[in-house]
């Protein structure tokens, strides 16, 4: 039996529920990120010593631990006891206590901010990769000016296509280049099929948050600016939910739950065939769908203006080394070999026993691997054979960087995620969405601007 993928719906409920429960910001007084920077000193000498680290259950935690072999196997005095834990409800609790660290840990973007606090400022290590990160990655990672983690991968947002029936429409999925030729593409497959409701619309309200998230990264929008100003009220969201309500004031949309029943069977059925979406929906077509495997297709995601970028992200991990490790140049020393050496991106994601074509749900955030012709993954017959991974190295080069993530992002799905899904059952207005989301956020998440 192949191996199930790493899904990112499993991913992303455990991230949605650990930030609900509320962030680490509130228990540590003070600055929102650690002082406790860890030097370069040190890290130069051959490495030795025993450190621990979590990564999540799953097939991710068996692809890391063959690539934590190659680097013990590179350096036979480290040990490492790599655990697999649910790191999103564990670690916050963890760092509290102080009890049990980890010396590194995989952790969701979503919830740096949140724990800062608690991690070690790796920034003097990080400087001599800043130039070669992703900018989006490197913003993402970098709170108050300090980096407080080790980036690892991008999640670059893709159009993914039934290229069946929109060919059978006379579409050509060349012409899909901006979301108003999207939005004329879902109306030709309409009036080709009655029945269908091309383009997805997401019902979950977390989701539909992040969703909308990269929609607005794409256009360089963020929740928060660099000063913490709230600036959710503003073009970029307004742009994206004017296009979404659009798709479903038209008809076009197909309202449903991610990787939920209702979602894959108008897959399968081709009335739903149009998802812009995150990377990681590859999963999808690889392992949940049936009749239709192998006759989707993905490109980048339109843009919003001719000329404009065609890429955003949408989700996103890295690891941190919390400011209460035991060895913690050490946990450097390992995520250093993971995620800039080639030996160690490559292990990663490349094939391997776990994934025979190679880790495609994501690509790395370090820019010397995403060359687009010496792929890391290879083509994915669920997608007829197609090179996806050219495709995502070249959104994930488009991703605008300054991306900031607020300590509150997940409790904020209380207010914004909640009023999207009102928008997409026509019970909101986007300036009513984004009035309305603006006042409760400063009101109950931020206080008195």
């Amino acid at each position: 039996m192949s191996p199930t993928p790493f899904s990112r719906r499993t991913l992303l409920r455990g991230t949605g529920a650990a930030l609900l429960a509320g962030g680490l910001g509130a228990c540590a007084p003070g600055n929102t990120t650690g002082s406790n920077p860890l030097p370069s000193a040190g890290v130069t000498k051959p490495p030795s010593g025993e450190i621990t680290i979590w990564d999540r259950t799953g097939d991710l935690y068996k692809v890391f631990d063959k690539a934590i072999a190659s680097f013990t196997a590179k350096y036979p005095q480290v040990k490492v006891n790599h655990l697999a834990v649910d790191v999103n409800a564990k670690l916050p609790a963890t760092l509290i206590s102080g009890a049990g660290v980890p010396d590194g840990a995989f952790y969701d973007d979503a919830l740096l901010t949140g724990v800062a606090p608690h991690l070690h400022d790796l920034s003097q290590l990080i400087e001599q990769y800043k130039s070669d990160i992703a900018p989006y990655k490197l913003g993402v990672v970098t709170v108050d000016g300090k980096v407080i983690a080790v980036p690892w991968d991008l999640d670059p947002g893709l159009l993914f296509y039934r290229e069946d029936v929109v060919t059978r429409a006379g579409v050509d999925p060349a012409s899909l280049t901006t979301y108003d030729a999207l939005l004329d593409a879902a109306r030709t497959v309409r009036d080709k099929s009655p029945a269908a409701r091309p383009i997805h619309l997401e019902n979950d309200q977390f989701l539909g948050q992040l969703w909308v998230d990269m929609f607005a990264n794409q256009q360089g929008g963020a929740m928060i600016d660099a000063d913490g100003k709230l600036t959710i009220d503003s073009a970029p969201y307004r742009t994206a939910l004017t296009w979404l309500d659009k798709v479903r004031s038209e008809g076009l949309g197909t309202l449903a739950k991610y990787t939920q029943p209702t979602d894959l069977q108008t897959q399968d059925n081709g009335t739903q065939v149009f998802v812009p979406w995150a990377q990681w929906f590859v999963f999808t077509p690889q392992q949940l769908l049936k009749t239709s495997k192998g006759k989707w297709r993905a490109t980048t995601l339109p843009a919003w203006q001719a000329g404009g970028a065609r890429a955003g992200v949408m989700g996103g991990s890295s690891f941190v080394i919390p400011a209460k490790a035991k060895n913690p140049e050490l946990a450097w020393r390992l995520y250093e070999h993971l995620v800039f050496s080639k030996e160690g991106y490559t292990t990663v994601y490349g094939p391997n026993q776990v994934y025979p074509g190679g880790l495609n749900t994501s690509i790395p955030s370090y820019l010397p691997a995403l060359d687009p012709d010496t792929p890391l993954f290879k083509p994915i017959g669920a997608l007829g054979g197609q090179d996806l991974w050219k495709i995502a190295v070249e959104a994930g080069k488009q991703a605008p960087g300054g991306y900031t993530i607020p300590t509150w992002w997940g409790k904020a799905v209380d207010y914004f995620g909640v009023n999207v899904q009102k928008l997409l059952a026509g019970q909101l207005t986007p300036d009513e969405v984004l009035k309305t989301s603006a006042t409760q956020i400063q009101k109950n998440l931020m206080g008195p601007s």
